[in-house]
This record gives structure tokens, C-alpha cells and sequence, in this order.
């Protein structure tokens, strides 16, 4: 029987993203991040000193990750861009689909390895328009193609097993991938079928246990489920379109989860596109660095 738990947590702010997403920290710094896409802001918040910048992008972008103490890589429409952590400089890094106007990344992690694993997804959600790319030291190898909405891209603790979802098909797939490179070595395979269920599957974590958390985009919660695949708590968020969650302070205790506000009717759901942090005994786990070279 699955434990339902009531939100026990707190609004981390309250500036409402159309599409909130690619929640990620930095222990190093101390500081959060997340992205509202479709209105190509980065935002920043200190999780010690509380404060806060919102940088405007020049296009879409979704996701970001530490490369070393002085940049970031920014994952946007037309590719990775390293981000200067001092200027707010972009450059080029490694581009993705960059001559197709259609599609824009969405879902990101990095692998152990120090792999990226980024999808890209059609702007207006384009039946199977996107893909899920390997990104390592600047070169893209494509590893799944014709999928809709990546997304819940994640990585057990030990390397050994990626998962991925369709959000258009509510069924995460795990993989086995190479520990050293983060490359699929096998061929992917159903973990979790919630096709039936209403919502959909969105973005993911694994936790340091291998427990995967996902926010389930239009049900209003947070689901965990064990290294069997068998849901076995459920966290009610005050929005109904939660997109992702990330664990953030030094010691890991928090967990933030972002979401959107687009398609909803604000006099009813006062919190949507907000960003909420809740406690939930999880064992945390935080992202490696991306390997740019």
C-alpha cells in the first residue's frame, strides 16, 4: 500500500515560472539554480545568503551543470554553452540540433562519468520530434530518437543503469550504460508503466539509496518509488504542475521541486509556477561535473 504524505514544506519562491525547470545546486557555492524555458530565464538563489539575480538568456534553455569552479554548461535550444560564473559570458560548446527551428532542450542529467545526457523536444510538443543525446568532453553521440517529451532522465548511485521517460508514453525505461563513459550498453526496457494513471511522468532524481523521485506534472505530487520500481510514498505539492526536483543545501536535507504555471487558471491555483522545498528523509545525492575535456 502506498504512504501518501501532505506538504510539509514551504514555498522557496514565489516567482512564478510559465515553465519551471532543471532544478540543480552546487555545494561548492551553495547556490541553486532553475530555469524558466519558455521565458528564457535563468534564476539564482544563495541557499546561505538568500541572494538573488535573474539572468535573461537569448533562447530557450533547460538545464545546467557545473563544469569546474569558474563555469557552467547551460543546455538551450541550439546546444551546450559554457557560462562564465563571473561575466554571465555564453560560448559555444558542443551544439545540438542547431539547424532545427522545431525543437529546444528540455530534460538534462550529468553521469557519473561525467557525461550529459540531454533531451530535446519539439517547442509545441511535436509527436516524437526529439531525442536524448551523450554528450562528453564536447562530442554528441544521439542515443534514443522520435521521443515526445524527455524527460526523468537519472542515474543509480553505482552508474550501472540510466532511466528516461516519454512523457507522452508514462512509461520509465531503464537502460544499462558503461559506469566509465555513460553510454548505453544495452538495450532499454521498461522499469515503471503509469500509462494508465492519470498525470504524467516528469522529471526525476535517484536518490543515494537508487530510490527514483518524480514529480508527476498534473497530479500535484511527488512520487517515490524503490529500487523494485514500486511506488511507495507520495508527496501532495500545492500546484498541480510540478516539473523536477533537486536536492539542494550542503548537507542535502532539502529537496526543491519546481513547476509551471502555463495552461493554468492562477484564481485556482494561486502556487502554480511557484518553487516549493520540502523535507523528505531521503539519503541526498548531488550531480557530478560535467567533463568538458
Amino acid at each position: 500500500m502506498t504512504a501518501e504524505t501532505v506538504f510539509e514544506g514551504r514555498i522557496l519562491v514565489n516567482d512564478r515560472t510559465e515553465l519551471g525547470e532543471g532544478p540543480g545546486y552546487d555545494p561548492a557555492t551553495d547556490q541553486i539554480w532553475w530555469f524558466d524555458i519558455l521565458n528564457c530565464k535563468l534564476h539564482l538563489l544563495n541557499a546561505s545568503t538568500r541572494d538573488r539575480r535573474i539572468i535573461s538568456l537569448p533562447e530557450m534553455a533547460s538545464a545546467m551543470a557545473v563544469v569546474d569552479e569558474r563555469r557552467h554548461v547551460i543546455a538551450t535550444e541550439t546546444g551546450l554553452y559554457f557560462h562564465d560564473a563571473s561575466t554571465g559570458a555564453l560560448s559555444l560548446h558542443a551544439a545540438i540540433e542547431p539547424d532545427n527551428p522545431v525543437t529546444r532542450s528540455n530534460d538534462a542529467r550529468v553521469h557519473a562519468s561525467g557525461a550529459f545526457w540531454v533531451g530535446t523536444m519539439g517547442k509545441n510538443a511535436e509527436k516524437e520530434a526529439g531525442a536524448i543525446y551523450h554528450v562528453l568532453g564536447g562530442t554528441v553521440t544521439r542515443i534514443f530518437d522520435r521521443i515526445t517529451i524527455p524527460n526523468a532522465i537519472c542515474f543509480s548511485p553505482d552508474g550501472a543503469t540510466g532511466y528516461y521517460v516519454d512523457t507522452d508514453l508514462n512509461t520509465l525505461m531503464q537502460v544499462p550504460v558503461d559506469p566509465e563513459t555513460g553510454l548505453p550498453d544495452g538495450p532499454a526496457t521498461v522499469f515503471i508503466d503509469t500509462s494508465d494513471k492519470p498525470g504524467g511522468m516528469d522529471g526525476a532524481i535517484c536518490d543515494g539509496d537508487g530510490h527514483i523521485w518524480n514529480a508527476r506534472f498534473g497530479s500535484g505530487v511527488l512520487d517515490r518509488y524503490d529500487t523494485a520500481g514500486k511506488l511507495v510514498a507520495r508527496f501532495q505539492l500545492p500546484a498541480r504542475q510540478p516539473t523536477c526536483p533537486a536536492f539542494i543545501g550542503r548537507d542535502g536535507g532539502w529537496m526543491m521541486v519546481t513547476s509551471a504555471a502555463m495552461d493554468a487558471k492562477i484564481a485556482e491555483e494561486p502556487n502554480a509556477g511557484f518553487t516549493f522545498a520540502l523535507v523528505t528523509g531521503a539519503k541526498p545525492r548531488f550531480d557530478p561535473a560535467y567533463k568538458a575535456f
